[in-house]
């Protein structure tokens, strides 16, 4: 069965549905890792995408988001000097009520009956002007940087905006 949109998935509602301890067979988060770049060296920028509504957002879009702004900061800025961190977590876990389609769908399937449905995923819930993923850099690499933020928040189902939160003295 298809994946449904994530149009489904991104608005706020109901309450959070958060305690594995007692659901199973909830999928495992598709982010690889939270840190890239150089996790020893302070740098003297640093660049924050923050996203403007309150929303809900995937796993699967912040792995896509991750993936696009760190290829860009590797391949232009160099692995040494950089320091990308993902903000967020994906606690909520998504329910969806699966349906069969097709012929003798009406015998198979129980429609709205017991329409809990099952775990398919996880999503990360954001407040407005919360931090999605910090960038620190060296001031040489700021462009850079700022187009790998705008790139990732290109895979996100919200208005993004940069936020340059510490170093812009040295940019502008």
């Amino acid at each position: 069965m298809a994946r449904k949109p994530a149009v489904m998935y991104r608005q706020v509602k109901g309450m959070a549905y958060t305690r594995r301890k007692f659901m199973g067979g909830v999928p495992n988060s598709r982010i690889q890792q939270f840190d890239m770049g150089n996790l020893k060296d302070e740098f003297p920028v640093t660049l924050s995408l923050k996203v403007k509504n309150r929303v809900q957002i995937r796993h699967t879009s912040l792995e896509a988001g991750r993936i696009a702004a760190n290829r860009v900061l590797s391949k232009e800025a160099g692995v040494a000097n950089y320091h990308m961190k993902v903000r967020v977590y994906p606690h909520i876990v998504l329910r969806e009520n699966k349906l069969a389609t097709g012929a003798g769908a009406d015998r198979v399937s129980s429609g709205m009956r017991s329409a809990f449905g099952k775990n398919v995923g996880t999503a990360a819930r954001l407040e407005c002007n919360q931090v999605i993923m910090t960038v620190s850099c060296t001031p040489q690499v700021f462009n850079t940087a700022k187009l790998a933020l705008w790139k990732a928040s290109m895979k996100y189902p919200t208005p993004c905006y940069i936020d340059v939160e510490k170093g812009k003295e040295l940019v502008m």
